[in-house]
């Protein structure tokens, strides 16, 4: 055995060694901290959907921060100019961006001048002053200020959150900038989703306003009578009630909601109740804030401490309003509205309430770790129960180790001691696939799974194509040696070719896809890459290892097909038109989706899915009549074998509501069952229309970066028909889902992708016998003549790739869970399409151009 061999041997131990201590963190707990440090810092992670948690994307209202802070500043001004016996009047204004006040004389133009130069820096000023009528001066803030919260105020937020988050406990929280103005929160394993949501959630700034207690307004008598006129409803918005009684609120008042809580009962309500709009003082005066107990009833309230300008501010509004209400709001909620009694001076005071000592210490954390300068929205809500997770993990668990062992069987029986050296091949891959994830912490999440699943089936592909240039071989009388190396040799080329462009697709939606679309991306591409090292170094090193010494005398392989002569060009006018009516019905398709006349998920119109889990068997038509009592018209489905009901609402907010306490409501009344919430997933329609735009640019870019590879590789000829081929494959199986009404949601849209890189995997194998057919037989030689012989070389290596494909994706299909159903169904018809098309679409387009030179 010669060194260099041996070298291999060690570096293949090595590597083997190497990926089998990387993952053993992610497996086993206990392993000590050195060890976790230097080879796998943060280990393999599960994704929401495999141990449960919370996936929230929320939008930062930058104008509302640039009108609050404008506001603000307005009403500092006024206070200032008040001190100065200088009273100035607001006055409504059309924009938003500026504040209007009128001044009694022109004498005072030239105090608020000098007042604005002196401490308003970041406020721009703009006299009127016209003979017969009172000065008016317009403030806008300074566009450097308008800049500075434009450019900090979402990450000043970003910060906020993470502080509220780090103070709830909630062990490796992702939380990121998206776009200009969004935020991703993800918080793995919570176990109170409605807690975590309410404290991050608090989209509001926290306000300080005067309750206008002597408006002489009966708010409740309004407030019924909206209700009556129909113009409001019960847990409807604020701000819709605001505008409806807009015409009967004194000026500069609204109606706001006041939480208490029955001291008995502890039953929650809310109270109306009226104040000043104008805001006095906002959360970035407050310092610090916590939970105490104390008071006449050793009750939880909130002690606060303001900042030095706060205490002051504060000073002025309790010395100003003595024995008025002072209301404290967050979120548009009044959470408290003590009486002042008395000037507070010292900068600091109590919010007291019939708080719990929970609800006391979640208001603290806001309130310490201070106001949002932009208020937030949510506008995607994904939350996965942790049971619901386990579930997915022992459904793809045994899918993917029911479709390993038909591949492995199948591999094994069909090329003998080969297939025995395919199946330690695959599973070298896969073990370092997982090692590949675990050293770069990869989230590993359920299409990830599907992604791991597919590349199994994928990852024979390789092997194949060497054994079948390995039997042309010994059919010419080589020894086993020297077959060994001509068929490594001769499929190299073939095979950089086509798993390259499985890898080119896979990056392009790993950099420009989304959610699922990302962990799909992750494990295919480390499964791509993984399948070259294991067949062209670890497969060739054991046949190396067999052919020294003449360990193995012979080679043999069982043969489906023996040379067929199949007349494929001559039937290509039928191909041309079965391709013809499957591509025109996936154009049919594609418009209806456009038009939004076909089954779309809510990942693209925006809306809430909902995933319950019910004690026992149920039927359909009581949970119907339940949903449709409450108001509902929502998509029903009903997964038997696992007692599931999945509730789809599609909607076209742009923020999301919390549907899922009302669906759970409706689903308490169906008699006889009871339904818990395993995941639920809201999404708004801005956050939709930006998921679809991410999708839609992927696969613009998937498809541009493998005509660029197949015109460098091959010339534009070649790639033109993969182009019109993978556009074929794609559309056909569009119509097809259509035609079976399944819904289009983003892991579908991740399988039509996945499709086109598949058949373009085979296209490539044939493109390339074509191109070295017409290197053997002359630039001159008749094309379709060409391609009916390389067409049927490799037909032998495509159909058992297919039929390999054929089993993992169909274990998939009936074991990986109701998830993924649709999407291993569209992947196992993209399968069966794109080995049509590389046959009957791909290869047949390229004799209807003249054809030029091919060169290697």
């Amino acid at each position: 055995m010669n060194k260099t061999l041996n070298l291999k041997i060690g570096l293949l131990f090595f590597m083997i060694f190497f990926a089998v201590m990387t993952i053993v963190p992610s497996f086993y707990k206990d392993t000590p901290d050195w060890w976790k440090k230097y080879l796998a810092p943060k280990g393999l992670q599960l994704g929401l959907d495999l141990q449960g948690g919370m996936h929230l994307v929320l939008r930062a209202d930058i104008d509302k921060a640039l009108k609050n802070t404008l506001e603000l500043a307005a009403a500092d001004l006024k206070d200032r100019l008040a001190e100065k016996n200088i009273s100035a009047v607001q006055m409504d204004s059309p924009n938003p961006e500026q504040v209007i006040l009128t001044l009694p004389n022109t004498g005072a133009v030239e105090t608020v001048k000098g007042a604005v130069k002196e401490d308003f820096p970041n406020l721009e000023i703009k006299v009127e002053a016209e003979a017969g009528s009172f000065p008016r001066i317009t403030l806008n803030l300074a566009k450097q200020e308008s800049e500075r919260i434009r450019t900090t105020a979402v990450a000043q937020s970003l910060e906020i959150i993470r502080n509220r988050i780090d103070q709830f406990g909630v062990a490796e929280p992702v939380i990121v900038r998206q776009g200009d103005n969004e935020i991703v929160v993800q918080l793995p394993g919570v176990k109170d989703p409605e807690r975590a949501m309410e404290l991050i959630g608090q989209t509001a700034q926290l306000e300080f306003k005067m309750v206008a207690d002597d408006a002489g307004v009966d708010v409740g008598k309004l407030i019924e009578q909206a209700v009556t006129a129909g113009q409001w409803q019960e847990g409807g918005s604020v701000l819709q009630l605001n505008l409806a009684l807009q015409a009967s609120l004194p000026k500069g008042t609204e109606i706001a909601f006041e939480r208490r809580v029955d001291d008995q009962t502890k039953k929650e309500y809310k109270t109306p109740i009226l104040l000043e709009s104008r805001v006095m003082m906002t959360g970035e005066m407050v310092r610090n804030a916590q939970m105490r107990i104390g008071g006449t009833f050793n009750e939880p309230y909130v002690s606060l401490d303001f900042t030095g300008r706060g205490g002051k501010v504060f000073g002025e509004i309790t010395e100003k309003n003595v024995n008025k209400r002072f209301a404290i709001v967050l979120d548009e909620v009044v959470r408290s509205s003590p009486v002042i009694r008395e000037k507070i001076l010292g900068g600091s005071a109590q919010i007291s309430g019939s708080f719990t000592a929970e609800e006391a210490t979640d208001l603290a954390i806001v309130l310490r770790a201070g106001a949002l300068p932009a208020p937030v929205q949510i506008i995607q809500n994904m939350t996965v129960g942790a049971s619901l997770g386990q579930d997915a993990i022992d459904q793809s668990v045994n899918a993917g180790l029911f479709g390993a062992v038909l591949v492995l069987v199948f591999i094994a029986i069909y090329y003998r001691l080969s297939g025995l050296i395919a199946d330690l091949s695959l599973a070298l891959n896969i073990l370092f696939l997982v090692a590949g994830l675990a050293i770069f912490g990869a989230t590993l999440t359920l299409p990830g799974v599907a992604g791991i699943i597919l590349s199994i089936g994928m990852g024979v592909d390789a092997n194949v194509l060497i054994y079948e240039r390995m039997r042309e071989e010994f059919d010419l009388g080589k020894s086993v040696r020297s077959g060994i190396e001509a068929g490594f040799d001769n499929a190299f080329l073939s095979i950089v070719d086509s798993q390259l462009t499985t890898l080119i697709t896979s990056l392009a939606l790993f950099l420009f896809g989304t959610g699922p679309i990302k962990g799909f991306a992750v494990t295919l591409s480390l499964g791509v890459i993984f399948n070259l090292v294991a067949a062209l170094f670890c497969s060739r090193l054991i046949f190396d290892w067999l052919a020294t010494g003449r360990k193995v005398s012979k080679l043999t392989f069982m043969l489906f097909l023996k040379k067929p002569k199949i007349d494929f060009m001559g039937i290509r006018k039928i191909g041309f038109a079965v391709s013809g009516f499957f591509t025109i019905l996936g154009l049919i398709a594609f418009v209806q989706i456009l038009r939004g006349d076909a089954n779309i998920g809510v990942d693209f119109t925006g809306g809430s899915l909902l995933q319950y889990k019910a004690d026992k068997p149920f039927e359909l038509d009581p949970v119907r009549t339940a949903m449709k009592k409450s108001g509902f018209e929502a998509d029903l489905q009903h997964v038997t074998s696992e007692h599931r009901l999945i509730v789809k609402i599609k909607k076209t907010e742009e923020t999301v509501g919390h549907l899922s306490d009302q669906v759970s409501a409706a689903l308490a009344s169906v008699p006889g069952n009871k339904f818990a919430l395993e995941s639920q997933s809201e999404i708004g329609s801005s956050i939709s229309q930006t998921l679809r735009n991410q999708a839609l640019f992927a696969t613009a870019i998937s498809l541009i970066g493998i005509l660029l590879y197949l015109g460098i590789r091959f010339d534009l000829n070649f790639a033109g028909a993969a182009a019109v081929a993978s556009f074929h494959d794609v559309l056909a199986v569009l119509g097809v889902l259509w035609l079976l009404d399944v819904e289009i949601t983003l892991l579908i849209l991740t399988a039509l992708l996945t499709l086109a890189g598949y058949s373009l995997n085979d296209t490539v194998v044939i493109f390339d016998r074509i191109r070295e057919n017409i290197a053997k037989h002359g630039a001159e030689s008749n094309m379709a003549e060409i391609i009916n012989i390389s067409t049927n070389e490799v037909l032998a290596r495509t159909l058992i790739i297919s039929l390999a494909t054929f089993m993992s994706l169909t274990a998939l299909y009936f074991f990986g869970g109701a998830v993924i159903h649709d999407f291993s169904l569209s992947l196992l018809l993209g399968m069966i399409v794109g080995t049509y098309s590389s046959i009957f679409v791909a290869s047949p387009l390229l004799t209807l151009k003249k054809r030029k030179a091919v060169h290697e």
